[in-house]
């Protein structure tokens, strides 16, 4: 299966690679973007099973994001990594299609939680 994963931290992306292997997700293509303009281009091209996306990023955040590819009819599964994770953001980003939310800091186990129903 094809991962992206969209932060504009490279030090986060790289933290969230070595959690999807600590969680035994290793085993998947794995792309990224570090904002989320280049990613809505990357996911159109490429269309990966699963996005796991920053909320606050230049360019374009995560949420617009999410609802830019609701808008072009893109189903890709999506989820949110982030800092924030507030009542208010949660309930957002369920409503604009997110699949979940896993707040920073995150675990090896957080992510088999959220990610085993979307990635075989």
């Amino acid at each position: 299966m094809k991962i992206m994963i969209v932060d504009d931290s490279t030090a986060m992306r790289m933290i969230v690679k070595k959690t999807l292997r600590q969680a035994g997700f290793d085993g998947h293509d794995i792309s990224e973007a570090d904002d989320g303009a280049k990613a809505l281009t990357a996911i159109k091209a490429s269309m990966p099973d699963l996005v796991l996306s920053d909320w606050n990023m230049p360019n374009m955040s995560g949420m617009q994001l999410l609802e830019a590819l609701r808008s072009e009819g893109v189903k890709v599964a999506f989820g949110f990594v982030t800092t924030e994770a507030t009542p208010d953001m949660r309930a957002k980003a369920t409503s604009a299609g997110a699949k979940f939310l896993i707040s920073k800091p995150f675990s090896a186990d957080s992510f088999k939680e959220h990610l085993g129903p979307h990635l075989r």
